[in-house]
């Protein structure tokens, strides 16, 4: 087998150890799935925690992790090409949302959410491609290139018989709206670009950081965007933006998520390049790195390692933050400088942590960050994934799976509290919620932002 990502990691994994069950094809990809000790962990109902959604909704064995590895090691120690037809497996690894919950709560540490993304590559390039995967994985790209594409989108949203016929043509579900991009989506104002090049040239590194903005927070939600510059400038930061049209020659600076998440790995490596080229100068000179959305922003802590991109990557995994940790570990060290009005009383708040969130531990530093805003009532809502995970919940024979998933936990939440502010910094769980609720959750920054005092 000719490995899509790097799995070197897991070169000794299980070496000298009779019991390990390495297969016998796959190399260090099989060892990689052999870390697994059957123990069953994924295979409970337990509402605390992420692991595993698809489990938690069909408590079929097969569907856990724990049941894809078994299905993995059989189809591997035949050969290193016939788990790309099987279909027993197909359906197994097609109803993973990549939530990343058992590579934090396995006590094995199984990745299957980067398994899924090595199988999905080997498919592609075995010539398994699909008209959606195709539009699913250059979906940002396709709404630069061709800004109509926004107006259809609307359009379809409002016709029954174009989501019907979305779904017949390119099983997109049918019974939910599109994401609609924003009429003008995030650009540098001409303070903004000035702002960039004075920065770049003659700044103090303490107090400059490079808000690194994804595609999907440019493309849907600009306010977002300049919240967090209100935001980090309260708190006495220069900020330098790089955001998807940042880059002269017209090419799209993108973390590669939606590529990667697709199995185009390929693609997925040549913008990951790209971004860390662009990034290295700023790494280079100690700045930090900060984004807003969690799946693309942790993809440069993550992804980004398992893809051949030298060294570079690791010294970007280390200066890597989501805006809530790099707000809570800056308020730590006492460099944070914002304050914040007190809250209104009356209105709860209710956080939906996004899957990458919680499988990094950053709901720790949400906690931290919402305890800036003096008398802010919040809670936690406790739940495994929200059903939408990138693409999942707009796959039309995923819909019933999607909502399945989301009613484990969130809907019940939102509910219980139909007058509570929602924060969620995740774009697609953000889209669950007004899909499935009709109401519009905010960022953590745009929270902030609404109460910051006035300087």
């Amino acid at each position: 087998m000719k490995h899509q990502l790097d799995w070197s990691d897991y070169h000794d994994q299980g070496m000298g150890d009779a019991y390990a069950d390495i297969p016998k094809h796959g190399g260090n990809f099989a060892k990689a799935i052999s870390v697994c000790i059957r123990s069953g962990l994924c295979q409970k109902q337990d509402n605390r925690g992420v692991m595993c959604p698809s489990y938690r909704i069909s408590e079929d064995n097969l569907l856990s992790p724990g049941g894809r590895v078994q299905l993995f090691k059989s189809l591997l120690n035949e050969d290193d090409k016939s788990f790309l037809n099987d279909k027993l497996l197909a359906q197994s690894i097609d109803s993973c949302v990549s939530c990343k919950g058992c590579k934090r709560e396995c006590e094995s540490n199984l990745d299957m959410a980067a398994i899924k993304a090595e199988y999905l590559a080997q498919k592609r390039a075995a010539g398994h491609i699909t008209i959606r995967s195709r539009l699913f994985a250059e979906f940002p790209f396709l709404l630069y290139r061709y800004p109509v594409l926004a107006s259809l989108i609307r359009m379809r949203n409002n016709s029954r018989v174009l989501m019907k016929l979305g779904a017949l043509l390119f099983g997109v579900n049918g019974s939910i709206a599109l994401p609609e991009p924003a009429k003008n989506p995030y650009q540098d104002s001409r303070e903004q670009k000035i702002l960039n090049d004075e920065y770049q040239m003659n700044s103090d590194n303490t107090r400059t950081v490079v808000l690194l903005i994804d595609s999907f927070t440019a493309l849907f939600t600009p306010s977002v965007v300049n919240d967090a510059l209100t935001v980090l400038k309260a708190g006495g930061y220069q900020v330098i933006t790089l955001h998807p049209k940042s880059l002269s020659d017209g090419k799209i600076l993108d973390s590669g998520r939606s590529l990667f998440s697709q199995g185009y790995s390929d693609r997925a490596r040549s913008q990951a390049a790209a971004l860390l080229r662009t990034l290295k100068p700023h790494l280079l000179a100690g700045r930090r790195i900060v984004g807003l959305e969690p799946s693309a922003l942790l993809m440069l802590r993550d992804e980004f390692l398992m893809m051949n991109l030298g060294d570079d990557a690791e010294l970007l995994a280390k200066n890597t933050l989501l805006i809530e940790e790099f707000i809570a570990r800056e308020t730590t060290a006492g460099r944070f400088d914002a304050s914040f009005n007190a809250a209104e009383s009356g209105r709860n708040v209710l956080i939906h942590g996004h899957c990458h969130q919680k499988a990094v531990g950053a709901m720790k530093s949400m906690r931290k960050v919402l305890r800036l805003v003096p008398g802010l009532p919040f809670s936690f809502i406790e739940a495994s994934c929200c059903g939408m995970a990138g693409s999942f919940g707009l796959e039309a024979e995923h819909a019933s799976e999607s909502v399945a998933m989301a009613d484990q936990g969130l809907l019940p939440a939102l509910d219980e509290d139909q007058a509570a502010l929602v924060v969620c910094n995740g774009f697609s769980c953000s889209h669950q919620i007004f899909a499935l609720r009709e109401r519009k959750a905010v960022h953590v920054v745009s929270l902030l932002a609404s109460q910051l005092a006035a300087a």
